[in-house]
């Protein structure tokens, strides 16, 4: 008995070794999830109006229900809000402390945060690039001092993932000492300088150059220009009304731009009407068929067709980043009689019972 107890027992010892080495095996068989790569072509929208928008009572409303902007972006597969920053405003709106706030918002929800830095107290664009009042008597040394601890202070508030020195900057910023064709030396030293307190700061946030239109001939020259700043992407503002109605000219540039600068190029401001009509009594920019781009009309399909059309040609492209829709958010808060409200209502995200437009679906990855 006892020879055969023995014989059980190593059988039973053998079948316990076995059990645990088939679970070993087992577990050493699992497959770990697959690594997913991160987005980073980029799907923005400008929201800078929002907080204004907000403190006037309106509502927006997505699917029936009423829903904050933010949270539809989000959800509509936007991964990256762009927000404008003034100096010093005169109502508050766009203002450090507006922005900071909105920032903290979005980055709450997980999309990265786009500053587009105006160096200005309001507008800034081709045709007007007014220094601050605070900094309009200082000298040039003074003003590059200036610009450094502004800049510095920026990226302590509110640290962007983007960050644009200057807005649409076609001629320079800060007239008339950054002047570009007037003051070209000391348009770059501008540059420079708010380059190197960014890098300084935080040396992975993203720094844009943002140019104006998409002609080939003159986007060169801007760049070419520029080629001793340190800087990551190149940003273009595309507008047909402004800069061509030809999708195929916006593609040859941004593959041009990115092969002689070794840059990527993002769209940095588009937008597209849903009508030619109008729900205030400010006039808008768009508002006429001829201003169209042939096989877009100004409807809801329409203008979602156009975006994903300039969506999938920046896409196409080796040297393409992202895109991003400006005032989709302007809609006409302040009523349908007011004559200082919304130039942008026909252009919005929303039709004119603030109610969400199919071409949110272009910011769908």
């Amino acid at each position: 008995m006892r020879k055969y107890s023995s014989i059980f027992g190593i059988l039973f010892l053998f079948a316990i070794l076995f059990s645990c080495s088939s679970d070993d095996e087992t577990t050493k068989s699992v497959v770990a999830p697959p690594v997913v790569a991160e987005d980073t072509f980029i799907r923005a929208a400008d929201i800078s109006f929002l907080p204004e928008i907000e403190s006037s009572g309106a509502i927006l409303y997505n699917n029936a229900k009423a829903e904050d902007l933010l949270t539809t972006l989000k959800n509509a597969g936007c991964n990256t809000v762009r927000i404008r920053l003034w100096k010093n405003p005169s109502d508050g709106h766009s203002g450090m402390g507006e922005v900071k706030a909105l920032a903290q918002r979005a980055k709450l929800l997980g999309l990265k945060v786009w500053l587009t830095v105006h160096y200005s107290d309001t507008w800034a664009d081709p045709a007007v690039q007014t220094t601050p009042a605070e900094w309009k008597n200082l000298s040039f040394a003074e003003l590059k001092t200036a610009v450094a601890a502004y800049t510095s202070n920026i990226m302590t508030e509110i640290n962007p993932d983007i960050i644009q020195i200057g807005n649409e900057i076609n001629s320079g910023l800060l007239w008339p000492q950054g002047h570009l064709i007037n003051q070209e030396s000391q348009c770059l030293a501008l540059l420079a300088i708010a380059s190197a307190t960014i890098r300084s700061k935080v040396p992975n946030t993203k720094i844009m150059i943002h140019y104006a239109g998409v002609t080939a001939t003159n986007t060169n020259w801007f760049f070419n220009k520029l080629k001793s700043i340190d800087y990551d992407y190149i940003g273009l503002s595309y507008y047909p009304i402004w800069h061509g109605k030809d999708l195929t000219v916006v593609k040859s540039t941004i593959d041009a731009l990115g092969t002689t600068y070794n840059k990527k190029v993002i769209i940095a401001e588009t937008a597209y009407p849903f009508t030619l009509g109008y729900n205030d009594w400010t006039n808008n920019i768009v508002g006429l068929d001829s201003q169209l781009v042939t096989g877009y009309p100004a409807t809801p399909d329409g203008q979602k067709s156009f975006v994903i059309a300039l969506k999938d040609l920046v896409k196409s492209s080796a040297s393409g980043q992202g895109f991003a829709y400006w005032g989709g958010e302007w809609i006409a808060f302040k009523g349908n009689e007011a004559k200082n409200g919304s130039t942008f209502e026909n252009q919005a995200f929303y039709d004119f019972s603030n109610k969400a437009l199919p071409v949110l679906q272009a910011f769908n990855k």
